[in-house]
């Protein structure tokens, strides 16, 4: 789709500008002051997020950048457009690795730099479905917690002057096993927060980011497949732009332990089977909705034809982990709303109990070196660590869905 931007702006986020600008302005001169000539690395550089982070900060010209991703095609394609456009000045020192953070070769590359002025760490599991079953589930764990755990213990060596890593809305009173994660390293970073200053950002979904459903609905029309989405599912959405500065603002401008998220009011929320809709009508196609995804792919074969009904399937979400609608805060958690036009700051985060943390991280690893450990064993151990955790199980993924 030529002009996905625009319908972003126009049908999801109903902004024309990023809802940040203002306060960026406001705060020009202390951004550029604490990123002008840092050696920042970005951890998951390659990945929505990380890339538009990238490009938030390059305006502010740091001394060096370092990229790290275990997606060696999306590094290559972050740095061709980088290098295609003179709207980024790229520093002199520019480099990419394709490499898993917590590879040993990482290690070696880390110590051998001395660490780096600013680290923000971006590599996550980040989509629910990444709880379909026990090996899933290890691997989101492994990744978001375990992994994030030997990194800060590595930074502590070469102490950084800010840490970033990117948490989500769905960490605020989880119901699914990627927010629990979440609101676990929310912890942890806070953890090692009287050696470095850590910061984060809840914020909601990356309208069209790679993986996502709004991005699957454009590969679909891309192939004429039919399109399939919840009823009963609604998300707060920012776009690939205001991601990024998002997390600029948290990493620059946030005090030690404060968490980031956006002022979205609940009317703001769009449902994906809306944005299904209105992305079908702006490509000139009438929405014929189907009852099963059978009879979608089935009614699919005209499209090839030229057909101009386009065949969807709408349903209620009956999968795992799945609320109706998310929050940014929780009631035990207090909000500074003032500080900025457009940003919200949860304040006043004090250190995780440390004994807590370690028994939860010892209950896991000790949970992983099992050949037989199942999935209930570890959500009764994420919810013994988190109480205000309410697994929703239905027995159902989204891999059994189109």
């Amino acid at each position: 789709m030529k002009n996905t931007q625009q319908f972003i702006a126009t049908h999801v986020i109903n902004r024309e500008k990023s809802m940040f600008l203002g306060d960026i302005a406001e705060n020009e001169r202390v951004l550029r002051q604490r990123i002008e000539g840092k050696n920042i690395m970005v951890i998951g550089g390659a990945g929505s997020i990380g890339s538009s982070f990238i490009k938030a900060i390059l305006p502010f010209s740091p001394a060096s950048l370092t990229v790290v991703d275990i997606n060696e095609n999306g590094l290559t394609e972050l740095t061709r457009d980088l290098r295609s456009s003179d709207a980024w000045v790229m520093p002199e020192k520019y480099i990419t690795y394709p490499m898993d953070f917590d590879a040993p070769v990482f290690r070696k590359m880390f110590r051998a730099n001395k660490g780096f002025d600013i680290v923000a760490n971006f590599s996550a599991h980040k989509h629910v479905r990444s709880e379909k079953d026990i090996y899933s589930v290890e691997a989101l764990l492994q990744n978001n917690v375990l992994h994030a755990k030997r990194l800060l213990d590595l930074l502590t060596e070469f102490p950084p002057e800010e840490y970033f890593c990117v948490s989500t809305d769905k960490a605020a009173n989880p119901v699914n096993i990627m927010g629990a994660s979440k609101r676990v390293m929310e912890d942890l970073i806070f953890a090692y927060s009287d050696r470095f200053p850590v910061k984060t950002a809840r914020f909601a979904n990356v309208a069209f980011s790679n993986g996502s459903l709004p991005d699957g609905f454009l590969h679909r029309i891309e192939k004429l497949q039919p399109l399939s989405a919840p009823t009963n599912v609604k998300r707060y959405f920012v776009s690939p732009e205001e991601s990024g500065q998002i997390c600029m603002m948290a990493c620059m401008l946030g005090e030690n332990r404060e968490i980031y998220f956006p002022k979205l009011a609940e009317k703001q929320m769009m449902s994906f089977d809306k944005i299904a809709t209105e992305l079908l009508r702006s490509l000139g196609y009438e929405v014929v909705e189907c009852d099963s995804d059978a009879e979608a792919i089935a009614c699919a074969k005209e499209l090839k034809n030229g057909s101009k009904k386009y065949p969807v399937h709408y349903s209620v979400s009956d999968t795992s982990g799945e609320k109706p609608a998310e929050e940014f805060v929780t009631d035990d958690e207090k909000a500074d709303m003032s500080r900025f036009e457009s940003l919200g700051v949860i304040t006043e985060k004090g250190l995780p109990d440390q004994n807590k943390l370690e028994n939860l991280i010892e209950r896991l690893n000790r949970a992983f070196s099992k050949d037989d450990v199942t999935k209930e064993e570890i959500v009764k151990i994420l919810s013994d660590y988190l109480p205000e955790f309410r697994h929703i199980e239905t027995g159902k993924s989204l891999d059994g869905k189109m």
